[in-house]
């Protein structure tokens, strides 16, 4: 064979040894088969990790991904584009990749400059909505796919509509061993005079192993010296979630049959060189799988092709590698016809061997070695069908290209507009201006950003000292003679007001209680539940509706953590009813708010009615909360279907003419985190597209299409103005796209959270 290939650098993606799964031991075996069979070509992984520590991986390794984190897949896009690699060989299945059905992988595939070759584990015949979504993009984005089965093919032809041009049928590579007797391995088992029966693979419900050993003690009662070996260990995921469970039932069954001396379990997860003598020492290999839409099976490749007698239940891939004779099918989940097959192979030995020859022939061409040249050759074909596609730049990916996904975090400009003292409000373009000084709203609004950083797990020794400096500021605003919170500060240190307004009073307030509520800061905690008590009676005497929107979502996150504590309670009825009164006496069916005007953070005001209702408030504020926001989001709609704030240039008073500009990022962040806590109380999903839409507009879904946030500096710019951006990155702009790509990530936590619970 050719051992030279004009494919020099091959990047593999799916998961990997020593993680143990399927995909993981195929991978594994095509890498090195193919960097053995092309010494010349430069081959690497970057495997998928499903735990937080991830693997002790070998050399090969040079990337990893974290398999729920997005934005790891973007790295993982960029480090590819980076190496240089010819061609990028995917193992795909739905359930190794994060998002709805595996989509996280598609936001890297879209961002790679290489061909695309794409290995399908799973062909589905009826999929459902996200797992069409995900194939269909696979399928267009793969310069080649390669299944292993032609019912694989027919599948992707038929249901997918794939062009045929671009499918290889590949069959699954195994490993070469002779082609000897069983009997001569069967003495390193003790089991030498014995009849063997193996089935392995990693142990789980879906195996039907119960039907075999239900099927054993008809096979004994003809053929005694028979012995069943269950060769693998627990899928990891299963015993995560059960345990050892179906292990232990399967132990329990063979007791009650009255099989245990011919009942062997090695739960353990074996290398191949071990593996190749289990598969030496069986004289019939079973499979007894209960899912009929397996297009592709590991264990059934390796057993046949290594020249077994296979039983096994029609599954997909088992009807196709089994036919004209190659093995015995018997139906699924029915212990006697397996009970049958076993000892009609048993009693016609030439015919038992017959099986094994016609196997082992077939499988001289499924031998690993065979396999790599394959797939080499669809290597090279993908990147020569590339040849005459223009590369598109590295670092460009336009909205028109593909949807938005959430950025990074990048904090830099957070910590340069910060200091010892704390935030400081205004930038001139990026430079903090510290003529202005300091303010308690964006202190407190700091905090807050820190805070649910920590949740996400993005707390650093940086943002824990950060935090620890916008508390002190906090705590320094404080007047315990007043009850009140000073808002301004200069930049020399002197406050420039005895009492601030009632927005930073609120708002500080706010960020005290969710301290209470979301930090896992003991010391945190224990001040800021301090310091709210001290300040609520305060909060009671404000007049402005902002400000009790604002105190009410911090009573809220309070008494989140503290049920029972009956100022904060008394707290959340007094300022719901507040709100609810101004509903009452402004609202009408042309204008569904809780004043003659929207101007500011207006979206502070349905969100807080939202959340007390979800908090033990009245039912009535939850009603009220949908309501007015359902309203006020078409009032924030351009026509072009984006997001329009209220501009600060005049604001919107009733039967007024509304400001469209200057548009401000705090309105967008109240938007956001209003529409997710409408979503969280009513599971509707209109919620979150009104969420995302609103967050866009930081992206450039808004009426200028050019994008607030400032990815080199980390930053916000101040505002879309009629014509261009306001260029200066002030605090409050920055803190708002901050705290808003934050809420949007912690929901996007929870969703991938639900779901894993949620899947069988």
């Amino acid at each position: 064979m050719n051992r030279t290939s004009e494919v020099r650098k091959i990047a593999f993606i799916g998961d990997y040894l020593p993680r143990k799964c399927g995909i993981a031991t195929f991978t594994h075996d095509l890498c090195t088969s193919t960097a053995t069979q092309f010494p010349s070509a430069d081959c690497f992984v970057v495997p998928v990790n499903d735990l937080a520590g991830g693997y002790d991986y070998p050399p090969e390794v040079r990337f990893e991904i974290e398999e729920q984190e997005l934005d790891s897949y973007l790295r993982a896009a960029d480090f590819l584009n980076f190496s240089n690699a010819d061609v990028v060989c995917l193992q795909h299945e739905y359930g190794i990749f994060g998002g709805p059905a595996g989509s996280h992988i598609v936001r890297l595939l879209r961002n790679l400059r290489m061909p695309i070759v794409t290995t399908l584990h799973t062909v589905l015949k009826d999929p459902d909505a996200n797992q069409r979504r995900v194939m269909d993009e696979i399928l267009e984005l793969s310069a080649r796919v390669i299944v292993m089965s032609e019912r694989a093919k027919a599948f992707l032809l038929d249901v997918w509509k794939t062009p045929e041009s671009k499918i290889d049928l590949i069959p699954h590579g195994i490993p070469d061993m002779p082609f000897v007797d069983p009997a001569f391995y069967k003495d390193q088992f003790g089991v030498e005079g014995k009849h063997v029966a193996l089935t392995f693979g990693l142990l789980s419900p879906n195996k039907g192993i119960e039907y075999m050993l239900e099927a054993m003690p008809a096979i004994l009662e003809e053929f005694p010296n028979f012995v069943y070996i269950v060769l693998g260990a627990t899928h990891p995921n299963l015993v995560r979630e059960q345990g050892e469970r179906y292990r232990i039932s399967l132990e329990r069954l063979a007791r009650k049959l009255g099989i245990r001396e011919n009942v062997s379990f090695y739960n353990r997860f074996v290398e191949l060189p071990e593996l190749i003598e289990f598969i030496g020492v069986a004289d019939i290999y079973v499979t007894p799988y209960l899912n009929p839409a397996q297009i592709t099976s590991g264990t059934l490749a390796y057993a046949f092709g290594c020249g077994k007698s296979v039983v096994s239940t029609p599954y997909w891939h088992a009807e196709e590698l089994l036919a004209d004779g190659r093995g015995v099918l018997v139906p699924f989940a029915d212990s006697q016809a397996l009970s049958t097959a076993i000892r009609d192979l048993l009693r016609d030995d030439s015919r038992r061997h017959a099986i094994r020859r016609r196997g082992y022939m077939m499988g001289r061409e499924m031998i690993w070695s065979r396999v790599a040249h394959q797939f080499v050759e669809s290597f090279q074909h993908a990147r020569r069908s590339r040849l005459d596609v223009p590369i598109k730049p590295l670092a460009v990916r336009t909205l028109a290209e593909q949807p938005l996904d959430l950025p990074g975090w990048r904090l830099d400009h957070l910590a340069r507009m910060s200091d010892s003292a704390g935030m400081i409000q205004h930038a001139t373009f990026t430079i903090p201006n510290f003529a202005e000084g300091y303010c308690t709203d964006d202190n407190a609004r700091a905090l807050l950003l820190t805070v649910l950083l920590e949740q996400l797990g993005q707390n650093s020794p940086q943002t824990a000292r950060l935090a620890s400096t916008y508390a002190a500021f906090l705590n320094y605003a404080f007047d315990p003679a007043r009850g009140r919170f000073r808002n301004f500060m200069s930049f020399d240190r002197r406050w420039l007001e005895d009492v601030g307004s009632d927005d930073s009073h609120g708002r500080a307030i706010w960020v005290l209680g969710a301290c209470v509520h979301r930090s896992r800061r003991h010391d945190l905690q224990f001040w800021a539940s301090h310091l709210f008590d001290q300040a609520l009676p305060g909060l009671l005497e404000t007049t402005s509706p902002r400000a009790w929107a604002f105190g009410l979502l911090g009573v809220c996150h309070y008494l989140q953590r503290l049920a029972g504590a009956r100022p904060a309670s008394q707290a959340r009825d007094l300022l719901t009813q507040k709100l609810l009164r101004l509903h009452e006496a402004v609202a009408d069916d042309g204008w569904r708010w809780l004043e003659d005007r929207l101007t500011y953070d207006n979206a502070r005001l349905s969100h807080s009615l939202i959340a007390s209702a979800r908090n033990g408030g009245p039912p009535e504020a939850l009603k009220a909360g949908l309501d007015t926001l359902a309203w006020l989001v078409e009032h924030h709609k351009a026509p072009s279907g984006c997001f329009r704030p209220i501009g600060c240039n005049g604001f919107y008073v009733r039967e007024g003419v509304r400001a469209q500009f200057d548009q401000q990022p705090v309105e967008a962040q109240a938007m956001v985190a209003a529409c997710l806590e409408a979503y969280q109380a009513t599971e509707d999903p209109a919620w979150l597209a009104e969420a995302r839409r609103a967050f866009e507009w930081f992206l450039g879904g808004n009426d200028l299409g050019l994008e607030l946030y400032d990815a080199k500096s980390g930053g916000c710019r101040d505002g879309l103005q009629e014509d261009r951006i306001n260029q200066n990155q002030g605090a409050e702009s920055t803190l708002a796209f901050l705290l808003s790509l934050a809420e949007m990530k912690l929901i996007e936590s929870a969703l991938s959270h639900q779901r894993q619970v949620q899947a069988p």
